[in-house]
């Protein structure tokens, strides 16, 4: 097992760097950059990227500023860059220096990958801070966020689909599945909104806050204060997370029991006397999970980092999802890059992880003689 993981690890290296190389220019050949954010926002045309969500008044703003930069373009084509009308060259050639736009590309891409292997993702663009102090800032939220939807979604769903594979086409199979259809067929952000206009809208209940982690004075609360406040604020960001998250487990749950229920080894062991639960918990389970064991590392990633941006937003939440979305705006290039590089080194060591949890589960399974 231990040469299995070390040759896991070893991999990690060539696709972490092929990930880099593919994403790095792509981002190249897209259209605006850091140059051309500066150069907005010098001529007063930035729009922050949450306004993208905001009122019609202001689209119809960044019409009108989309408007005056293609009026700018037109009538300066000697510039390479859009909406740099009335800007001095030597102003255009020390943006460019500061982002380190004039050098090779070849040369920024070097010297990204050696800061990368020493895990120096540098400066923000546009926050002025390093990108490393803005990412763990931001991490409290993501991993309330992930962590609590990804234990409730296999707590609930696990359960429910034994129950569901055990009384397979009875009532309680029915009526189970048309909720949980109902549940999966509603986006998570849609739900949220519903909840907030209950539970915490005034309207008809203020049980629930809609705004941050904690609240302001939460340091000034004692210790079970500070966990109960905590997890009220977490209720239903979580709720609205979970209840689109679970369907697709509880079936995979549901239709890898069925598979085994079957299985000869399942009636051998019902005629030698064992109940039915000692045969669902002590043979069937360890078998049918291997499925499930399998998807957790992508759940969990795609529960983490890549589900909570409309959470985020309208519950006022600062993560990383809402990071990374403004990051991409912006064309803020080293956050950009440090999420993808964490993102991606974070997945492969869930896969080795998944992979260890496989040996734990079914002690059969030798990945010592199998070809990585």
């Amino acid at each position: 097992m231990l040469a299995y993981i070390l040759r896991r690890l070893i991999l990690i290296i060539p696709t972490l760097l092929g990930i880099m190389t593919i994403n790095f220019f792509v981002i190249q050949i897209v259209p605006g950059g850091p140059v051309e954010q500066m150069i907005a926002q010098l001529s007063g045309d930035a729009v922050e990227a949450t306004a993208r969500f905001a009122s019609s008044g202001t689209g119809e703003a960044m019409g009108e500023n989309r408007n005056r930069q293609s009026f700018d373009a037109s009538s300066n084509l000697s510039s390479k860059y859009r909406g740099a009308r009335g800007l001095s060259p030597d102003l255009i050639a020390e943006i460019e220096e500061m982002y380190g736009m004039d050098k090779p590309i070849h040369v920024r891409f070097f010297k990204m990958m050696i800061d990368y292997a020493t895990f120096d993702f540098g400066d923000s663009f546009f926050q002025d801070r390093r990108v490393m102090d803005i990412v763990i800032d931001k991490m409290p939220v993501s991993i309330s966020l992930g962590l609590w939807t990804t234990l409730l979604v296999y707590t609930i769903s696990i359960p429910l689909g034994i129950a569901k594979a055990v009384g397979d086409g009875g009532r309680f199979d029915v009526v189970s599945s048309s909720i949980i259809t109902i549940g999966y067929a509603i986006p998570s952000f849609l739900f949220a909104l519903l909840l907030i206009i209950v539970f915490a809208g005034g309207r008809y209940f203020t049980w629930f806050p809609i705004r941050g982690l904690v609240s302001e004075n939460w340091n000034q609360f004692g210790l079970f204060h500070k966990i109960f406040d905590y997890l009220w604020h977490m209720t239903l960001p979580v709720v609205a997370m979970v209840i689109s998250g679970f369907a697709t487990l509880t079936y995979l749950t549901k239709n890898s029991f069925i598979d085994q229920i079957g299985m000869q080894y399942v009636i051998t062991a019902k005629a030698k006397g064992l109940s039915e639960r000692r045969v669902l918990y002590g043979h069937v389970f360890r078998n049918a999970m291997l499925i499930v064991i399998a998807g957790f590392p992508s759940a969990f990633i795609s529960i983490l980092f890549t589900g909570s941006l409309f959470i985020e937003v309208l519950f006022s939440l600062d993560g990383l999802g809402l990071l990374g979305y403004e990051a991409a705006i912006n064309r803020d290039y080293p956050i950009m890059f440090a999420s993808l590089y964490f993102f991606s080194l974070l997945g492969l060591i869930m896969g080795i992880i998944g992979d260890m949890t496989y040996a734990l589960v079914d002690p059969r399974i030798d990945f010592e003689t199998r070809e990585v």
